[in-house]
């Protein structure tokens, strides 16, 4: 019951690279069916945000090392070279340890980040919801979901959050002096645009113009946080307003092109503007960066508001480990419990010979001993299958106290020479 994931982040490429491996809900949906169709998993979770695109999985046994990272590659047309040298494979504990310590922000950009837990949250509801994940990935993802609550519980990680927004603002503050008195233009409506807004207005800022393709959920933020909503028709129009504009919208290709901003300028008078694009694909073309009086920032260039906020928190990361690992071993627990339920009751389900054949593998460090004391241990092993699982599948206890029997099992095949007098 192997896991396995593969991926790649903020530290192992860069932002054009990441956006090409991007996925939305619907993309997502669509290269989970088609690896499930191709055999390379049989259980399957994508978790795409900003800073990294990972798929999960339970593989298949004839799945070998690379093939899912070729098939990425050839998915998204890259050449594998490209591509190769930015993924990561982690598979079984360092899998499982790797999404425990994603869901608490340990592996984020920003120590300890809000959005993360929540994004993990909403991957797992659309892989459960298309019926792509199962036993393995549904316990797993629960269990993240419950070690990220915990580690922002229980531990100081989670106290004044860095997020993308607030490094977004904290950014623009840093930039832009007497912020409150500026105009603010947000593209999007979504959960980074509405933390934009809620930091925006903690810094007292009233002039903010929302422009979003759906005007409902713009209205819902103005409603929330006030400002007014721009028809987002007229977004190239209403370029010759703001002072800053944040962008993080939903977009598979730039939506502030350098034709749109030179025009935008030229209106502008060349008056100075700052873009803030948090969005993965970029909602701004990087080519406009060499316009006049024009200043873009990426989510990559957030790092150095990231190292400011990050000291108060590191102190909090030995705590943080420490409840990764105990529920790494819980789910080892469950893990062990899981294969040992199914391997037993295969053996008890299939015909004597294949039993058999099962338990003389387990005999083959054991060649030295005879036929009759082969067959000596051949008893006591098939007695240990045949009490270790009840008759109907048993419940959570009987599975457990069935796992303990099987160990001991192992253990009794392991250590035999030890366990037995020696023949004279």
């Amino acid at each position: 019951m192997e896991i396995v994931v593969v991926g790649l982040n903020h530290k192992t490429a860069s932002v054009q690279l990441r956006e090409r491996m991007s996925f939305n809900k619907e993309q997502a949906c669509d290269i989970s069916s088609e690896i499930l169709s191709r055999g390379l998993l049989n259980e399957i979770l994508v978790l795409s945000t900003c800073n990294r695109t990972e798929v999960y999985g339970v593989p298949s046994r004839w799945t070998g090392s690379g093939t899912l990272e070729g098939f990425l590659a050839s998915y998204r047309m890259l050449p594998p070279d490209e591509l190769g040298g930015a993924l990561y494979r982690h598979t079984d504990r360092a899998a499982v340890r790797h999404i425990y310590r994603v869901a608490s922000g340990l592996d984020s950009m920003m120590l300890g980040e809000s959005e993360i837990l929540g994004q993990v949250r909403s991957a797992y509801a659309n892989a459960h919801g298309l019926g792509v994940t199962g036993r393995v990935l549904n316990r797993l993802f629960q269990s993240a979901i419950e070690v990220g609550r915990r580690v922002r519980t229980d531990t100081g990680i989670g106290v004044s959050p860095m997020s993308v927004a607030h490094a977004g603002v904290k950014l623009a503050e840093k930039a832009l002096p007497s912020l409150k008195d500026r105009r603010v233009m947000v593209l999007g409506a979504g959960t980074t645009s509405e933390k934009v807004l809620g930091h925006l207005c903690d810094q007292g800022m009233q002039q903010i113009r929302i422009l979003n393709r759906g005007a409902e959920r713009a209205e819902l933020l103005v409603a929330r946080y006030g400002g007014e909503v721009a028809p987002w028709e007229e977004l190239q129009e209403n370029l010759s307003w703001p002072d800053l504009v944040v962008a993080s919208v939903a977009s598979s290709a730039p939506v502030l092109t350098l034709e749109v901003l030179q025009q935008a300028m030229a209106r502008r008078k060349n008056r100075p503007l700052m873009l803030i694009d948090l969005g993965v694909p970029r909602n701004v073309a990087p080519d406009v960066a060499g316009l006049k009086n024009l200043s873009l920032y990426n989510i990559d260039d957030l790092k150095e508001m990231v190292l400011h906020d990050l000291k108060a928190r590191e102190q909090e990361i030995p705590r943080a480990e420490a409840i990764v690992d105990e529920h790494i071993e819980n789910f080892r627990r469950w893990q062990a419990g899981v294969s040992a339920c199914s391997i037993v009751r295969d053996l008890r389900a299939g015909p004597e010979i294949d039993r058999e054949t099962f338990l003389l593998k387990h005999l083959d460090a054991m060649s030295d001993y005879s036929d009759q004391e082969r067959a000596y241990v051949m008893r006591l092993l098939k007695k240990f299958l045949g009490d270790a699982t009840p008759e109907g599948g048993g419940n959570g206890h009987a599975d457990l106290d069935m796992w303990s029997k099987v160990r001991a099992l192992s253990a009794f095949c392991t250590h035999f020479d030890k366990e037995l007098p020696r023949r004279g």
